[in-house]
């Protein structure tokens, strides 16, 4: 297929020039020993495509890539999995078990805490529970994450995760009144609640809010540790044919609109997707200040070395139907 010269294309909300994917092809041409997520690596630090806290979007830059190769624009080297680099879905183990019916007394709230997902026990733990009860199944998240198992005193009760945000959405970013450079430069700013998880056997009226207010007090500095860098604003999207978001309002969430039920690749108009409601929480009160800054908000310095990743990172992308979900009923 033959490109004019002179042409930039766009994938996962960067623009490549020209030159870059002339780049590009050159180092696939010259190093065809190199499997695609080092390719990734290599293209990340050429082009200097990096995450606030100076990591290789190297991801993001592996979708990228494989969005070229289906325009035409580049070939990359076969996969070195038969899959493609697809991982088989988590095996289902005796640790996600469903227990004993639980109920817990509101008072017990007190008694709510988040724990990161920081070792490959509970990555796996965690993974195989979304798995297990979650009608979506397990999918990597998209882009910086990160990821908890909720305790309530002695009790496991909940999985929550939290992911890059969508690259566009109307009413989200009518609501934060930016550009598009704006939203180019600031996006990272904004995280996405993109699983919520109760478990099934447990019963507690109201518990899913109060999960959701102890993680927004949290979540800005967990993302300092791990990203050197705070948030300032959650989205979340739920499938409105299947939950109300009953959760997300009695946590002070603000809905600002829905979706129009269609892919960000569906320019054509043709495929129907799921209506979701969108919901929105700000983290700091000057978060329309900071989104719309003229300038990237320089990060804040890491208060600790960055953990080793333990999933992969995706491109930016509008996350799945319904984050808050559990195996029969909603949260209402």
């Amino acid at each position: 297929m033959t490109h004019p010269s002179a042409v930039s294309v766009r994938y996962c909300g960067r623009i490549f020039s020209a030159e870059e994917l002339e780049l590009i092809r050159g180092l696939i041409a010259s190093k065809p020993q190199l499997s695609r997520n080092a390719l990734s690596v290599l293209v990340c630090n050429l082009l200097g495509w990096k995450r606030p806290d100076g990591r290789p979007k190297d991801m993001s830059c592996r979708v990228a890539m494989l969005r070229m190769q289906r325009d035409g624009w580049i070939t990359l080297p076969p996969p070195r999995t038969p899959t493609g680099g697809r991982k088989a879905p988590p095996p289902i183990t005796a640790a996600s078990d469903p227990r004993e019916p639980l109920t817990i007394a509101e008072r017990e709230f007190e008694q709510i805490a988040l724990r990161p997902v920081e070792n490959r026990q509970d990555s796996s733990l965690w993974n195989e529970l979304i798995e297990r009860y979650h009608y979506l199944g397990y999918v990597p998240l998209p882009g910086a994450q990160l990821r908890y198992l909720v305790w309530c005193g002695p009790h496991q009760v909940a999985a929550l995760g939290f992911a890059a945000s969508a690259w566009k959405v109307a009413p989200r970013d009518s609501f934060i009144g930016w550009n598009a450079e704006e939203r180019q430069r600031n996006l990272h700013l904004i995280v996405n609640n993109a699983r919520f998880l109760i478990f099934p056997w447990v019963q507690a009226r109201n518990l899913a809010s109060r999960i959701l207010s102890v993680a927004a007090k949290r979540i800005a500095q967990d993302w300092q540790v791990r990203y050197g860098y705070k948030p300032v604003l959650l989205e979340t999207f739920v499938e409105r044919d299947r939950f109300r978001g009953t959760c997300y309002r009695a946590a002070n969430w603000i809905h600002v609109g829905e979706t129009q039920g269609r892919g960000k690749l569906d320019r054509k108009r043709q495929r129907r997707l799921p209506v979701k409601d969108i919901f929105l929480y700000p983290l700091d009160p000057r978060f329309r200040e900071i989104l719309r800054s003229p300038r990237e908000t320089p990060p804040d310095p890491p208060v600790a070395p960055p953990p080793s990743p333990l999933s992969a990172e995706s491109e930016e992308s509008l996350p799945g139907p319904c984050p808050c979900e559990r195996i029969l009923r909603s949260h209402s």
